[in-house]
């Protein structure tokens, strides 16, 4: 039986090395991997690709159940268009295959749990946004804030350099030089400058 693995991690600086290690331990003859979000399956073009290549009595193959889809929906409808072609679905971890009836229950249940847990995470997101917007350390972006703008500009005015500053307070120098950007911004909106 023919086996096609798909591996995918949501963002470029993520690493796809130990999915594609597994996949190819597990016999995949051909194996496609993306850098894309799991939200949809209509924006996976390495995903649609090796879909097009399935036929009758061949296996695609994942990891894990979240690395196909984060969408109960999706996941339900790739594995009805697997089933159309006469294929099956392989999941790793844990070990299933929907070449069963048990196999097809078990995936929209994980699939259902992999949904919820999104949910879970995006809701803990938000409120942890919130509580950091609440202490004033929130930058609208990205993490939350780990050292004041304060800080970092007294050291700085105190003859500290960029890199030694982000090395004693364990930032980036990105960190640094942001806030020392946001310090001159405001410098110049003041009357007077």
């Amino acid at each position: 039986m023919p086996r096609f693995g798909y591996a995918r991690v949501s963002s470029t600086d993520q690493d796809l090395t130990i999915q594609l290690d597994k996949l190819k331990a597990a016999g995949c003859n051909v194996i496609r991997s993306e850098k894309m979000s799991g939200k949809s399956a209509d924006d996976r073009p390495e995903l649609a690709t090796v879909m097009q290549f399935l036929r009758e009595g061949d296996e695609l193959v994942v990891v894990r159940l979240d690395r196909l889809g984060r969408s109960t929906r999706d996941v339900l409808n790739l594995v009805h268009e697997l089933d159309q072609k006469g294929a099956s679905l392989r999941i790793l971890d844990p070990e299933m295959t929907t070449g069963g009836d048990v196999g097809r229950i078990v995936v929209t249940v994980l699939g259902m749990v992999a949904e919820m847990e999104r949910k879970f995470i995006l809701e803990r997101q938000r409120a942890g946004i919130e509580a950091a917007k609440g202490a004033g350390v929130y930058e609208g972006k990205g993490r939350v804030k780990t050292v004041p703008d304060k800080e970092i500009r007294r050291r700085h005015a105190a003859g500290e350099g960029p890199a030694a500053i982000a090395r004693h307070l364990g930032i980036s120098r990105t960190s640094v030089y942001r806030a020392l950007k946001a310090n001159d911004h405001a410098s110049a909106a003041q009357p007077g400058n």
